[in-house]
């Protein structure tokens, strides 16, 4: 709740044109006297619920800090376990240097307000700060007291400063990318890096050829060819519709480079993409690290987080760093690619990330020229609209209250008595439906596929297996189920007309029936968040919407789901009064066998499927409300016999996620995801790898050009600690 649009507050705002650097805490004393009297005294507060008065308090929690890059910080090996074989290891890491020191513990805030007190720091609006403050940083890491100390709570907080998880993503997947890329200005593969490969690493095969004058290509870098064709996949990849922009837009084809990425779209790519786009033409060495990271952040950033799962990332990404600083130059190991080591940490005391990430002030930036403006008009319109919305009526629709895009409407009348579960049907048709009448087969499988999916109908399957048992005492299980699927229509219309039985609900009774032939047809659909056309309606546009994946028997597994592609939406009706309708879909599923049809990577959990292969038996539908949406994907890359297989993206809808089962809550996630954890390969730990291209090629390398960014962090007046406390760079420096 705390990080939603409505309960956001605009506190202060900092004139331009420079940056207040460290005076930072001159503008902030007003919001701290404000927050000291909130816990102390508190405020006369209505509530409008039970129409009273109380006394409301409040306390900061936690800032939100984005920390740039601004120095190598290459070493994590001091984090990991004192018998870890990366401790010992003086070839791959700095040469000739192992590492037995072991890192800090984590410091409470009593810790560290003592240790500041005996210091002798200052604040900035302290009579001699500025003096004192520069004297006392030269032989300790901080450079000042912090005005947030003030407040009497602060010390007791057990986070403090929280790292923008998205602005973090975005720099390491941008600096990995790049890198891998050979962008120039932006790769941090440069000259003066293979440079200090000579001084700080053991890589003789990454050195300067002294006759050509040339450097031998890394194997961490893409050819021309395999930038063309990666560029070239990402113009024709398609998501589903609202889940992220056209990346196709991003390409730049002449420079062989990416642009104009906003941190969603990096978000997305880092944990979905950059995995299959990378597979074909990385070894496995530089492979594997890239793709653990990815799943790292994407585990990370889900809507859900167990003690358990934090625990085992913080101990993973400790490897992941390093398995990456054993291949890529130590240039590329600054700040940022250093802050994952505790990010997983936060999120097991502070919880799931979409409640602390950046994202609405720099929002409402408009005009560059006039940043405060921006920011100060928007947050007066956005307050006042926001407050207005109260005293509108509950139909109309307002920022606030608008309908979330792609989310389903109930279509269902649940106030029939007795109505079966398999007729309470939630969704949307797009478009306007049309009739045709379904075969024989169509009926055969439709009626089947429903009955059997029907919680009312469970008792009536337990009764027509257990007659076939006791008929055939010797059957086994698959010939059970092969009994159901061919013969238990027929057997339940019989059962549930005959007197004896004592069938009296009339809804079973229409079910047993069978829907009518003429059904109503429609090429999209909107349920469970997601949007869904039919592969028709998308082979024209810009998006895909038409993968659909089903769980199987066994819901740990991938290997047991089945995989397919949206053909047609029916709206099926049967007979007699009131009116009983359900929507199903009708698919053309790949082959789930394995390794034929599928195939499950053993420690990633990529899920590929074989494009030409098709399910034998004919069960085409399936019920809307089952389907979960998947993006298929194909590989770049040079060889021809991976044309046939598709990478397999399981997405959810972004509007809405159900927290819990015993949960009627919802909430606005920032990233839905259900999977199985991936595991970190540990088999390599001891291996040596060549760290050269394979194939002896050599490659160009650009100089260090500064972009305007770096221009700005090396200002000598620039400080990386503006925007926050010191104690986080204090932790680092130990």
């Amino acid at each position: 709740m705390c990080m939603k649009d409505e309960y956001m507050f605009l506190t202060i705002i900092i004139p331009g044109p420079k940056n207040p650097k460290e005076k930072l805490d001159v503008y902030m004393q007003p919001l701290v006297q404000e927050l000291k009297e909130l816990w102390a005294i508190g405020v006369n507060t209505y509530n409008a619920f039970q129409q009273n008065n109380f006394t409301m308090r409040a306390a900061l929690i936690w800032t939100i800090s984005d920390f740039p890059a601004y120095s190598m910080l290459s070493g994590h090996r001091k984090f990991l376990p004192d018998d870890h074989p990366f401790r010992r290891n003086k070839i791959s890491f700095i040469k000739n240097r192992s590492v037995s020191k072991s890192s800090s513990p984590i410091r409470t805030g009593e810790y560290l307000l003592k240790e500041i007190d005996q210091i002798g720091l200052r604040r900035v609006i302290d009579i001699d700060s500025h003096e004192i403050n520069c004297r006392l940083s030269k032989r300790t890491g901080w450079r000042k007291r912090s005005i947030l100390w003030d407040l009497p709570y602060w010390s007791s907080n057990m986070i403090r400063h929280n790292l923008d998880v998205m602005h973090i993503e975005k720099n390491v997947f941008e600096n990995i990318f790049n890198t891998v890329m050979n962008v120039e200005g932006k790769t941090k593969d440069n000259i003066k890096s293979r440079e200090d490969l000579n001084e700080i690493c053991r890589r003789p095969e990454l050195k300067k050829d002294p006759i050509s004058g040339k450097y031998p290509k890394a194997c961490y870098c893409l050819d021309n060819q395999s930038k063309m064709i990666l560029c070239d996949w990402l113009k024709t990849l398609k998501f589903p519709d609202g889940f992220v922009s056209n990346l196709g837009r991003c390409v730049d084809s002449r420079k062989l480079r990416l642009f104009g990425m906003k941190s969603h779209d990096c978000h997305v790519f880092m944990q979905r993409i950059l995995p299959i786009a990378l597979k074909e033409f990385l070894p496995n060495n530089v492979w594997q690290p890239i793709t653990e990271l990815s799943n790292f952040f994407r585990e990370l950033t889900s809507t859900t987080l167990t003690n358990g799962d934090m625990q085992r990332l913080n101990e993973q990404i400790l490897v992941i760093l390093c398995k990456l600083e054993r291949v890529f130059p130590p240039s590329l190991f600054d700040s940022i690619e250093h802050l994952p080591v505790h990010l997983a940490y936060e999120a097991l005391i502070a919880g799931p990330v979409q409640y602390r990430y950046l994202r609405k002030l720099k929002n409402n930036v408009k005009n560059k020229a006039r940043v405060e403006g921006s920011i100060c008009n928007a947050y007066l319109v956005e307050e006042a609209g926001a407050f207005s919305a109260h005293y509108f009526e509950a139909h109309v629709m307002t920022r606030h209250r608008k309908v979330p895009r792609n989310l389903h409407e109930f279509v269902s009348d649940d106030d029939i008595p007795g109505k079966l579960s398999i007729f309470k049907c939630t969704g949307r048709t797009i478009g306007k439906g049309k009739s045709r009448y379904m075969t024989e087969d169509e009926i055969q499988a439709a009626q089947t596929y429903i009955l059997l999916n029907c919680p009312e109908v469970k008792t009536y399957i337990d009764i027509y297996v257990e007659r076939v048992k006791l008929a055939q005492p010797n059957i086994t299980d698959a010939a059970v189920d092969e009994k159901l699927e061919r013969e238990f229509v027929q057997w339940f219309y019989k059962y549930a007309h005959e007197l004896q039985n004592n069938v009296q609900n009339q809804l079973i009774q229409d079910l047993a029936k069978g829907p009518l032939r003429s059904v109503t047809t429609f090429n999209g659909y909107c349920v469970n968040g997601c949007k869904f056309n039919t592969i028709n309606r998308s082979s024209s546009r810009n998006s895909m919407n038409f993968g659909v994946c089903i769980k199987g028997s066994n819901y740990s597994s991938e290997e047991s789901d089945y995989y397919g592609q949206l053909v047609e939406v029916l709206r099926l009706e049967y007979p007699g009064l009131p009116i009983k309708r359900t929507v199903l879909f009708k698919c053309d599923w790949f082959d789930p066998t394995p390794n034929t049809g599928t195939k499950v990577h053993r420690q990633y959990r990529i899920v590929d499927i074989n494009n030409k292969h098709r399910y034998s038996k004919y069960e085409p539908f399936v019920l809307a409300s089952q389907a979960t949406q998947v993006v298929y994907a194909s590989y770049p890359s040079k060889r021809r016999d991976k044309n046939d297989w598709w990478a397999v993206m399981k997405v959810k809808g972004r509007p809405v996620v159900e927290v819990s089962q015993t949960s009627s809550k919802t909430y606005e996630p920032f990233q839905e995801d259900d999977q199985d954890y991936a595991e970190v390969n540990i088999d390599d730990i001891n291996q040596q790898h060549c760290l050269n291209d394979s194939s002896g090629g050599m490659t160009e390398i650009y100089d260090d050009i500064s972009t305007e960014e770096d221009e700005f962090l090396s200002d000598p007046d620039f400080d990386a600690d503006a925007d926050g406390d010191n104690e986080f760079n204090s932790c680092e420096s130990d």
